[in-house]
C-alpha cells in the first residue's frame, strides 16, 4: 500500500498508527511517499498512491475523507534565543524573527496559518530552504532563524535546538489531519488500514448528523 504523507514520523500519532498496523499485520508492506498536500492529492486522484494522511480542509478533493487527529504547532528555536525563556511563544513574537520554512510537507499550511494571523505573508520574514528537516533544524541551531513545526516533528532532536508551543489569541495553535482516499481503490491493504484509523480516531462527525 502506498501512503502519501506530509509530516514527520519522528513522534506522534502517524508514527504510532503505522507501528500499530505493523503489529496487527506482521507482513504489512507499505511505501511512503513524501510531498506537499496539493501534489499528493494529485497523485491520489491519478492512482499513484492509495491513501494520503494530510492536513484537513481546503483543497479540491471530492472523494472520501476521514477526519483524524490534531497536532499542536511548536517552534524550534536556538538554545540561547530569548524566546527559549518563555513557556509558550505567542504568534506575534514570530514577526520579529526570521522564519525558516521548507517548500514541502506541512510548511505551506503553517505559512498560511501564520499569514492569516499576521494579516498577510508580506509582514513575515520568511526564508525558504530547500532542505530536509534535519538540515533545517541544523540552521536553527546555528542561529539562522526559528522554524514552526508540528509536534510530530519534535521527536527529531538536534543539538542547540529546543521546542516551544506556539499560541494564538485563544491558546494552542493546532492543525487537524485527515485520511484521503478514492472509494474505487482496490488495494487489499486499504480497508484494514482504514479500519485501524477508525478504531483509533472515531469520526465523531458521523454521530452528529
Amino acid at each position: 500500500m502506498r501512503i502519501g504523507i506530509c509530516s514527520s514520523l519522528s513522534a506522534g500519532n502517524l508514527r504510532e498508527t503505522l507501528a500499530e498496523l505493523r503489529r496487527q499485520i506482521a507482513d504489512a508492506d507499505i511505501l511512503l511517499v513524501d510531498g506537499a498536500k496539493e501534489g499528493l492529492l494529485g497523485e491520489l486522484a491519478a492512482g499513484a498512491i492509495d491513501v494520503a494522511i494530510l492536513t484537513f480542509g481546503g483543497g479540491r478533493w471530492k472523494d472520501r475523507v476521514l477526519p483524524l487527529w490534531g497536532e499542536r504547532v511548536v517552534v524550534a528555536v536556538p538554545e540561547h534565543h530569548p524566546l527559549n525563556n518563555r513557556p509558550a511563544i505567542q504568534w506575534r513574537e514570530l514577526c520579529d524573527n526570521r522564519i525558516l520554512l521548507t517548500r514541502s510537507g506541512v510548511d505551506s499550511e503553517l505559512e498560511r496559518l501564520l499569514s492569516v494571523k499576521a494579516g498577510g505573508s508580506g509582514s513575515l520574514r520568511i526564508s525558504y530552504q530547500d532542505v530536509s528537516l534535519d538540515r533545517l533544524l541544523s540552521l536553527v541551531g546555528a542561529g539562522y532563524g526559528v522554524a514552526p513545526l508540528l509536534e510530530g516533528a519534535a521527536g527529531f532532536g538536534c543539538p542547540g535546538v529546543t521546542h516551544r508551543e506556539l499560541h494564538g489569541d485563544c491558546g494552542q495553535m493546532r492543525l487537524q489531519f485527515a485520511a484521503y482516499w478514492k472509494a474505487t481503490n482496490s488495494s487489499p491493504m486499504l480497508q484494514p488500514f482504514l479500519d485501524l484509523l477508525r478504531a483509533r480516531y472515531p469520526d465523531l462527525s458521523d454521530r452528529l448528523r
